[in-house]
């Protein structure tokens, strides 16, 4: 439900769209006054709650606290966003009241109950200002209004009266009164969601102006970005559908890398994924990577989408029998577009579709081998302008790891020096970023597990022991700040670290040896996991 989900999906963030963070910075006063806009002074409304402000009847409607002109692109936007806002604060309050209950505040509890009241009564007759809601909707809004007056009734009685038997009864009736409210309030805000996302779908299937397409679908676009509760919605009322119908004709074809784009935000959720399937989107991206003409940011945005589609945490794979029928042309594709990529972005998307497909099925990793890839992606990672980022790179190193399996990969990796990239497992953070440090350690850890694979041979294991990479295990081993305090990272350094012993016993000290080889796996893990730094 939205209620459920509302205040964690503002934090989720799902797999393509972490590539594309940037830092926004908000003044906090400016903050502040936009809130303040969705924000009622309660003793006012309870006054004025039955007392709507006039509107001429011959001006377009408008949500008042938007401050929206006519209806077009942009109020549809605002109203989505207001929507969201309001939401927000009704949820918070929800919550709120819900924890109040719990402890016994009465007091607390009934002045939070009116301003759900109000909240919730504002918010109804301002959208209705704006929209005809459809009668199901309307239904809902009746239905909530009355349990929110009820809610108002009930926690007054409670102010009144110290028996204590009365307020554990009232407590249990409060909380299935709340629970059925804050369920009508989730349908209903579901609904006027889905109301305003049609306006915009039918925005991008009726027009024929380029502009008014574009806007709308950068409407959609930003609408993703709040989590996958309105991808759902987005999903479920089409707009993959009508998206990929611009991609498939000639005269929008500025729009597709745009309407690409937004396919692949939706498309983080299972709704998306399905209404992809249902149209043969897979076989069309297929057409699209594959064809030189398309542009290289068309191209990209292609590879977005299969990234998405191919991602890891996709629990059903129904839709990858479809993909499979185009594997060879869609791998064959996107290596090239790794090789050719005029920039780090454009080559992020191309090898994070390639490191999602290396998972889910041996045969891409044949095919890879085939054309060369082990070349490709090293020499990409000598190149900054492709490769300048720890995403790009913790997309390289896992495709190698995975490649790595194979017979194949050890000779490729050793012909292109490769064992000079895999050993140097010193990757840091640039920044105070948690999502790039989390990237610095994915690289550490399946270089060290691609190192610990390619190490059954024994000419591999010489070369990374020339190259000091026993050094650099232990030290990771050893010192947690090296590792960022990654157990993942620890594992697999202790298992490479284990293969190089075994091909060259004489490379590790007694001292490393007694602690890091000789015991089990899990007790070295527990001695290093334990160790602290010395800031001595």
């Amino acid at each position: 439900s939205f209620l459920n989900s509302t205040l964690a999906h503002w934090k989720n963030v799902p797999l393509l769209k972490c590539f594309r963070m940037h830092a926004i910075q908000v003044d906090s006063v400016q903050r502040w006054m936009e809130d303040l806009r969705h924000m009622t002074e309660v003793e006012c409304m309870c006054v004025l709650q039955s007392k709507p402000i006039g509107v001429d009847e011959d001006a377009p409607g408008e949500l008042i606290v938007s401050g929206a002109g006519a209806i077009g692109e942009h109020v549809t936007r605002d109203n989505l966003q207001t929507l969201l806002k309001r939401a927000l604060v009704v949820s918070t309050e929800l919550g709120k009241m819900f924890q109040r209950l719990e402890k016994g505040r009465w007091q607390r509890v009934h002045s939070t109950a009116i301003r759900v009241n109000c909240h919730v009564r504002s918010l109804i007759q301002e959208y209705s200002t704006a929209r005809n809601a459809p009668p199901e909707m309307q239904k809902y809004e009746k239905s909530l209004l009355e349990k929110c007056m009820e809610l108002n009734v009930i926690t007054e009685r409670c102010l009144h009266t110290e028996d204590e038997y009365f307020l554990k009864s009232m407590k249990e009736a409060i909380h299935e009164i709340l629970t059925d409210v804050s369920d009508s309030f989730s349908h209903m805000i579901d609904m006027a969601l889905a109301n305003e996302i049609q306006i915009l779908i039918c925005q991008i299937e009726d027009s024929d102006n380029v502009f008014a397409i574009s806007t709308a679908i950068s409407n959609l676009l930003s609408l993703t970005q709040d989590g996958p509760q309105l991808c759902s919605i987005i999903a479920k009322e089409g707009a993959v559908v009508a998206l990929l119908k611009i991609c498939r004709q000639d005269c929008f074809s500025t729009l597709y890398a745009q309407a690409l784009r937004t396919v692949a935000s939706i498309c983080c959720v299972e709704e998306g994924i399905s209404q992809l399937e249902k149209v043969d989107g897979i076989l069309f991206l297929a057409d699209i990577l594959t064809d030189s003409t398309c542009a290289e940011g068309t191209r990209a945005e292609a590879a977005a989408v299969m990234a998405q589609i191919t991602s890891p945490h996709h629990t059903s794979t129904q839709h990858l029998a479809s993909f499979l029928e185009s594997m060879q042309d869609i791998v064959t594709a996107l290596i090239n577009l790794c090789k050719t990529a005029s920039c780090g972005e454009v080559f992020l998307l191309a090898s994070a579709a390639l490191a999602n497909i290396t998972f889910f099925d041996s045969m891409a990793c044949e095919i890879l081998l085939q054309l060369n890839a082990v070349h490709i992606l090293l020499q990409a990672c000598r190149d900054r302008q492709r490769v300048d980022t720890p995403y790009s790179k913790d997309q390289v190193v896992t495709i190698l790891a995975n490649l790595s399996v194979l017979e194949q990969c050890t000779a490729d990796v050793l012909e292109e020096k490769g064992m000079q990239l895999l050993v140097l497992l010193n990757e840091k953070p640039t920044s105070s970023s948690p999502s790039e440090s989390a990237a610095c350690e994915r690289v550490q850890q399946k270089a060290a597990v691609t190192l610990a694979r390619l190490s059954r041979d024994p000419l591999v294991a010489q070369t990374a022991i020339q190259l000091k990479a026993v050094l650099r295990l232990i030290e990771l081993c050893r010192s947690p700040g090296e590792r960022n305090n990654s157990d993942s990272v620890l594992v697999a350094c202790l298992a490479a670290l284990r293969r190089l012993a075994a091909e060259c016993p004489e490379s590790i000290g007694p001292n490393d040896h007694q602690q890091l080889i000789k015991p089990r796996l899990v007790d070295s893990f527990l001695l290093c996991s334990n160790m602290e730094e010395s800031f001595v």
